[in-house]
């Protein structure tokens, strides 16, 4: 993949992380194993470092950070195969959402063109994730939305890379409700036409289930509360996103109840 030469934001990144090799200790399995093909000593610094007892909760949740963005980057891949090329939109959306910087690209193209030639389907890759990630949903949700904010930078989702997206929600543990409140959540033109689809309700609800959903929702998906269970920084446009869309939704249904 051709990350060309884009600005990034930050000078404390993650992507430094993903490409120097910092992050304490190897995450292993699928993921683990792809990074440390692409990025060379990065992994046996993880491993090295890791019997120098360096390991510990701040390096733990570093690693979970990095696990994170590595998946990312992987699945990303492997969702470009699915409808067989990779738009300049798609590139550009990646760069816009993900703040990589400059000097990073050519790591993060490195690791994305191995994913993508790798034989292996997407499935190892996205349960090792939601293995990691089993206790934080709101986590793999935001992963999700990361993918589907790359899917649709083309104008168009294709039934492809919807499918994909199906069956990498299946995996995450999402059943087909909670995967309709997601993708809402990031089209904006489905979360307009139906607020209670991005709140994950029916239009029978009460109004303290509307109440009720409402607060749930945003105090699982905010901000702080991703970020603290794992997901980067470099990542919070995709949780402001997913806010709004939410805040949207219970507004228009509040004026629609008159509440």
């Amino acid at each position: 993949m051709n990350f060309g030469n884009f600005s990034g934001a930050g000078t404390v990144s993650i992507w430094g992380k993903v490409i120097g090799g910092v992050a304490g200790f190897a995450i292993g399995g699928p993921l683990g194993a792809l990074l440390g093909t692409a990025a060379g000593h990065a992994v046996d610094k993880f491993r090295s470092q890791m019997k120098a007892g360096e390991g510990g909760p701040e390096n733990l949740n570093t690693t979970k950070q990095v696990a994170f963005t590595v998946a990312v980057i992987v699945l990303s891949a492997k969702m470009a195969k699915a409808d067989g090329q990779v738009t300049r939109d798609e590139v550009d959306a990646f760069k816009q959402i993900f703040h990589v910087p400059t000097e990073e690209m050519k790591g993060v193209g490195a690791i994305f063109d191995e994913a993508r030639k790798d034989a292996e389907g997407f499935e190892p890759y996205a349960k090792q994730i939601a293995q990691m990630f089993a206790f934080q949903p709101a986590v793999l949700e935001e992963l999700l939305g990361g993918l589907i904010h790359i899917a649709k930078a083309d104008g168009v989702i294709h039934p492809a890379e919807m499918e994909f997206l199906e069956k990498v929600a299946m995996i995450f543990g999402f059943g087909h409700s909670r995967f309709e409140r997601i993708k809402a959540s990031y089209l904006p033109e489905q979360g307009q036409d139906d607020p209670y689809t991005v709140l994950g309700l029916e239009k029978t609800a009460t109004d303290d289930d509307v109440k009720s959903t409402y607060r749930k929702l945003i105090r699982e998906n905010h901000p702080d509360t991703v970020i603290a269970q794992g997901m980067p920084q470099e990542f919070i446009d995709i949780a402001n996103e997913k806010m709004a869309s939410i805040n949207a939704a219970y507004d228009a249904i509040k004026k629609q109840r008159g509440l």
